[in-house]
């Protein structure tokens, strides 16, 4: 051993430590990693960098914000409408959600699928009482296996590609995948209709802040515009439409005010209806009934022609100017250049028009303003917004585009008119250039720790790659392998990187193992790509625990999970996996040398 490889070894075996210690933040190790092998010599200055143009790391911020678009869109939950009333047990809904998530895996990244999936199932399973720990986890092991099948499901799927790049001159295909993925994602399918029985069912699930927020009832006015129909046109009809989490608190007709209006109250064009309900079940009911916010439409002040309109929640201080008054009297939108688009008091139901509720101390305010100009209007005004939070109250939607967008990409990569790189990034910024995700929206949407995860252990994990390390290793392995049948070598690749991703990260298990099994490959005179499939395989699939993968991280809180709940219904999938994995990769991947 050289000691360049000596230091290159140092180097991965300290960030892995770090990253099993758990001490500091997975990006924060990676960060410190390349600064020490830059500071150390062992990282040329001139590459240090280089992972952050990196194609893997544009591939999975481009997926990343498409499924921010698609979620944005609707489209899934308008497709699925039909579907979930049917489902009324678990036994129904465990399977089914699972498979729903697995399939939209196939289109976007596994985390967005399960972000996407995730609102509607916690609606279900509460109008249903069935517990969410019954669904959550079932649901973010079908997103894992369902990314499996398709090149940008996965990170690790991603980055493997690109290590195939990188080693033999050709990337992965975008669904050079599926075969395997899809099959697996059958199995797992199969396992989870049964087994998630072994979950556990009461657990109080945590509540989070954007939870807590978004259990206030607010009162918000909306206009029925002319020519409007719906499926039916009665106060029932809109009840039924938001599941009866939307109240229609009031009519206005002209002069005349319809209080607590009776559910076979017809509703007509030119009508103001007062609607009580939680932020989230209001906004998809206008959307859904294609209803108009009444001050929604009203110009705001715009600083500089590139601003964005936000809407945030504020609460009315102590001592605010508002305090007494009501909107109309203070001409807000004239005077501020913001419009009230929703008032929520704790304990009572308000009836009047918003323009003229008098505002108590306390109120929470829903308020719609240029970016640049809410800061000083909510100081002027004596108010305190909340918690940072996305706040959608009757946006519009681009039902379709974000998912033809998305399609005509992959069916571009796919038929290799475009790099996978070229594809995503331009489809990423047709989106937000056609208004179907703004930017503040399209950078929320990054998780900027893990593409910094990424694009810093790219360099690291070269420095042993470069060195010869990942040679020295798979002389080591072969050895060790030696006279073992190829598809048991196989079956141990697979479970190092299965073993491994819980406490490095799936991306960065990849990048270190990924050159291992290349080079384990070549030594023992057999074809590289299923050894690549199979570390995709198995960083892909964690199933063990809460946070080798953000799926599983997204469902410990709303499932109320306990650490060792994801290895009672993960540890016999991994071994279903790792029994099942190898022989279809081998069979759709041969082992021998081309």
């Amino acid at each position: 051993m050289t000691l360049q490889q000596g230091l290159s070894f140092a180097l991965v075996g300290a960030t892995v430590l770090c990253f099993v210690w758990g001490r500091w933040r997975y990006d924060l190790i990676a960060v410190g990693a390349l600064a020490v092998g830059v500071v150390s010599g062992l990282i040329p200055l001139k590459s240090a960098f280089s992972g952050f143009s990196n194609d893997i790391v544009i591939i999975i911020a481009s997926a990343l914000v498409l499924s921010a678009a698609v979620s944005r869109s609707g489209i899934v939950d308008t497709l699925m409408a039909p579907l979930l009333p049917r489902l009324k047990t678990a036994r129904s809904q465990a399977p089914v959600l699972a498979a729903i998530t697995a399939v939209l895996s196939m289109a976007t990244k596994n985390v967005g699928a399960l972000a996407l999936m995730m609102p509607s199932a916690l609606r279900l399973a509460r109008n249903t009482g069935v517990p969410a720990s019954r669904i959550l986890m079932p649901m973010s092991f079908g997103s894992l296996v369902g990314g499996l099948a398709v090149l940008v499901g996965t990170s690790p799927n991603i980055i493997v590609s690109e290590v195939r790049q990188e080693a033999l001159g050709k990337p992965f295909a975008m669904f050079d995948f599926m075969p395997v993925g899809a099959a697996l994602t059958v199995m797992a399918i199969a396992y989870l209709a049964f087994a998630y029985r072994l979950l556990p069912a009461g657990r109080t699930a945590a509540v989070d802040i954007d939870a807590a927020l978004a259990a206030n009832a607010y009162v918000t006015e909306v206009e029925i515009p002319d020519g409007w129909s719906f499926e039916q046109d009665r106060v029932g009809d809109l009840k039924r439409a938001a599941d009866e989490a939307v109240a229609v608190v009031a009519i206005l007709r002209g002069r005349e005010r319809i209080a607590s209006p009776h559910v076979n109250r017809k509703i007509q064009p030119g009508d103001v209806l007062l609607l009580e309900g939680q932020q989230q079940a209001l906004n998809e009911l206008i959307v859904k009934a294609r209803l108009r916010l009444s001050d929604a439409s009203r110009p705001v002040v715009m600083d500089e022609p590139t601003d964005e309109v936000r809407v945030v929640e504020a609460v009315i201080g102590a001592e605010s100017d508002l305090i007494g008054k009501t909107a109309r009297g203070l001409a807000l939108n004239e005077t501020y250049g913001v419009n009230l688009l929703g008032v929520s008091r704790a304990g009572y139901r308000l009836a009047g028009r918003l323009a003229t509720i008098r505002m108590k101390a306390g109120d929470i305010l829903v308020l719609q303003g240029g970016e640049q100009q809410l800061p000083g209007a909510l100081q002027t005004l004596g108010c305190l917004p909340l918690a940072e939070r996305e706040v959608r109250l009757g946006g519009v939607r681009h039902a379709l585009l974000p998912a033809a967008i998305l399609a005509g990409a992959m069916i571009l990569v796919a038929l290799g008119v475009l790099p996978v790189a070229a594809g995503f990034f331009a489809a990423a910024v047709l989106v937000v250039a056609a208004g179907a995700l703004r930017m503040r929206e399209a950078y929320a949407s990054l998780e900027g720790p893990v593409l910094v995860l990424v694009a810093a252990m790219i360099p690291v994990s070269d420095t042993i790659q470069k060195s010869g390390g990942t040679d020295l290793i798979a002389a080591w392995l072969s050895g060790a392998f030696d006279g073992l049948p190829p598809l048991l070598t196989l079956t141990a690749m697979m479970a190092v990187a299965m073993l491994a991703t819980p406490f490095l990260n799936n991306a960065a298990t990849v990048l270190i193992v990924a050159p291992i099994g290349l080079g384990l490959a070549e030594r023992l005179g057999l074809s590289p790509d299923p050894f690549l499939m199979a570390v995709a395989v198995g960083a892909g699939c964690d199933f063990l625990t809460p946070v080798g993968h953000q799926c599983n991280t997204l469902v410990l809180g709303p499932g109320g999970y306990r650490f060792g709940d994801y290895a009672r219904l993960g540890a016999p999938l991994s071994l279903l996996i790792l029994l099942v994995a190898p022989a279809l990769i081998a069979l759709v991947w041969p082992l021998a040398a081309r």
